[in-house]
């Protein structure tokens, strides 16, 4: 069974999809989760905090996926198709979750919350329970989000990338920034991984 805190974001996800950020209300999110308002106040502090909470699940989520795609979760066996497998994750998840989509490219539109005020204290809450967390931690710049996916695939495929083969870092460098640019200019995820093939024959 979902915690409070889980049940709220994914009832704030849910919310989001059907109307833009801004006409979001607490109190809606709070009623759908099944909680109080108070509860909510008491998670995240504030709509804002709500909104990095969010975001910075949603991101979490996406590297998690990264990760299953270079551990071979994915079914994918070589380095090289495990590679592939992770840039096609990019692919899908930007396509299928516009907050991935706006933390990979920086790009926010008026729909999404844009959790641009660096959090760095927090509003006293007056209740008994404090905000259990305040700060889910500095969301990552554009950009900087496929960096640490880079920076994952580096370390999970450090031990089976072949002998002989372009280097590594650079490898996973050049299929990250393949990955972003079909963020940018979509094309079937397939594309992707072939490209990916490609890339590193």
């Amino acid at each position: 069974m979902p915690t409070a805190r889980e049940s709220l974001l994914d009832a704030a996800f849910a919310a989001l999809e059907g109307r833009p950020w801004p006409r979001v209300k607490m109190a809606e999110v709070a009623a759908a989760a099944g909680v109080s308002r108070q509860t909510l106040y008491n998670q995240f502090g504030s709509k804002e905090g709500l909104a990095r909470a969010l975001v910075r699940r949603e991101a979490d989520a996406y590297l998690s996926g990264v990760e299953r795609a270079l551990s071979g979760a994915s079914g994918a066996a070589g380095p090289r198709e495990r590679l592939a497998a992770a840039a096609v994750w990019t692919v899908r998840s930007a396509t299928e979750n516009p907050l991935v989509r706006a933390v990979l490219t920086g790009c926010w539109n008026e729909r999404l919350p844009t959790p641009v005020t660096p959090v760095t204290s927090v509003t006293p809450v007056t209740s008994v329970t404090s905000v259990r967390t305040a700060s889910p931690g500095p969301l990552p710049a554009p950009g900087e989000l496929l960096g640490q996916a880079r920076d994952r695939a580096v370390r999970l495929l450090a031990g089976d990338w072949p002998p002989g083969a372009v280097e590594l870092p650079l490898a996973c460098e050049a299929v990250a920034r393949l990955a972003l640019s079909y963020v940018v200019a979509p094309a079937p995820a397939a594309d992707v991984a072939r490209m990916v093939r490609t890339v590193l024959a």
